[in-house]
């Protein structure tokens, strides 16, 4: 295994491996293949299947030549599962940083927990690939930034996992919203609910034997391991985790200011609490949050250990305007005029989603593979590039701060940082372990 400083050496000189070598004839084959991209699939629970669903999706553009993860188990199920989906196998790799060596790779997928999110991609992109990172793209706003910088200064493509931007019929419906179907907008209200179970109270145990639990932790400060956090319930807990907000708040709350036409707002209010269960958890199971712009307001709500729906769905979004509302989600959408009539509508049967299933493979995780793969081969416009996606997820980790704080956060409009208020803005970046700080 290669230490961080290696690897950054090797990145600074352009030497082409690492730990991991490839020759000029293997890595000909490769790239040979149908010219397809070349892919690797970074972090293997969850989310990740939907990056296998939809790789397969689009096979004839791309394949996956590498997964990697830091357990061993999951490392081998996901490669069985790869071959069997892909008809070919993948190489396997525990260290992301060996992938990142390899001249062959033309993309990365990033999967991995929160923590990782913003260092591995801008690492990445240092390393001369293109980038796929799950929402959300940092786990504070100073990563954010760094992550844009990042892009900016190499060059390669970087799109943010919130695929609803691929969505046909969303996309539709905000051109109809923007071009005045609804007459002028100024509130978007988005939710998410959910029956999500106690984590309980762990305890220190020995870390299992397939996890590398140094190379889990990365960039975060080093914790002893315990028995409720991995593979899933590290959302949880702030050194790794953004709470509900970040995890699934991200999608709607992107729809609703992408249908006012608003990029941050001028203040953020939020309150909530860890009410359902005592536990671990660290953040909010229910929490509601205002973003406040001149004339126009976004809200959130979410109860994620209560499954009462909203308008009749786990999540969603509905638009209000002066002539008229529509309510927009993964599924379709339905207008509806001033005295709640309905209108017109529109249902996607293909994909009927629901809040608890934490991989989802969709269609429109599939069009927004698409339009990754077409934005490095052919330029085609992103979706989300990270720059886009990022405003989203910055106003929701202010969010958590105005949450934790219990008071309202007034913005800069321009940068997002919180005017005079020097507590909230220590929240705009985290600690790091030492030597792990993010650097472009």
């Amino acid at each position: 295994m290669v230490t961080r400083r290696e690897f950054l050496d090797t990145l600074a000189t352009g030497a082409a491996g690492l730990a991991v070598s490839s020759t000029a004839r293997s890595y000909s084959q490769i790239l040979g293949a149908n010219d397809r991209l070349n892919f690797a699939v970074i972090g293997l629970n969850g989310r990740a299947g939907a990056h296998l669903s939809s790789l397969k999706a689009n096979k004839d553009a791309a394949r996956i030549a590498y997964v990697c993860d830091v357990d061993t188990n999951t490392l081998a199920k996901f490669a069985a599962d790869a071959t069997r989906e892909m008809g070919e196998a993948p190489k396997t790799e525990r260290d992301f940083r060996n992938i990142l060596a390899l001249k062959e790779v033309d993309a990365i997928t990033i999967a991995v927990p929160d923590h990782w999110h913003a260092p591995m991609a801008i690492l990445g992109l240092k390393a001369g690939k293109n980038v796929y990172v799950e929402k959300p793209c940092g786990h504070n706003p100073a990563e954010g930034v760094l992550l844009v910088a990042a892009q900016k200064k190499y060059g390669k493509v970087a799109q943010m996992g919130n695929q609803q931007r691929s969505s046909p019929h969303t996309i539709e419906i905000v051109e109809k919203i923007h071009n005045g179907l609804i007459g002028k907008t100024y509130l978007a209200r988005a939710w998410y609910v959910n029956v999500r179970k106690s984590i309980g109270v762990g305890k220190e145990a020995p870390v299992p034997a397939q996890l590398d639990w140094d190379l889990w932790q990365g960039p975060a400060p080093r914790q002893a391991y315990r028995d409720n956090v991995q593979p899933y319930n590290w959302h949880w807990f702030r050194t790794w985790g953004t709470g509900e907000t970040l995890n699934n708040g991200t999608h709607e709350v992107d729809v609703c200011r992408w249908a006012l036409d608003v990029d941050l707002p001028e203040s953020i209010s939020a309150s909530g609490g860890r009410y359902h269960f005592k536990d671990d958890w660290q953040f909010y199971d229910t929490l509601v949050t205002s973003f406040n712009y001149p004339g126009k307001m976004i809200t959130w709500e979410g109860a994620c250990c209560n499954g009462m729906r909203i308008y009749g769905r786990d999540r969603g979004s509905v638009i209000m305007g002066t002539t008229g509302s529509v309510i927009v989600d993964r599924d379709g959408y339905e207008v509806y005029d001033l005295k709640g009539k309905k209108t017109g509508e529109f249902h996607a049967a293909k994909d009927q989603t629901s809040s608890t299933d934490t991989v989802g493979r969709d269609s429109m995780t599939d069009a927004h593979f698409a339009n990754f793969i077409a934005a490095i081969r052919k330029g085609e416009k992103l979706h989300s590039p990270v720059a886009e996606g990022n405003v989203a997820v910055t106003m929701l980790q202010l969010s958590n701060v105005a949450w934790e704080l219990n008071r309202v956060l007034e913005l800069d409009p321009v940068d997002g940082k919180v005017r005079h208020d020097a507590e909230a803005m220590k929240s705009w970046s985290r600690a790091y372990e030492p030597g792990w700080e993010p650097r472009i």
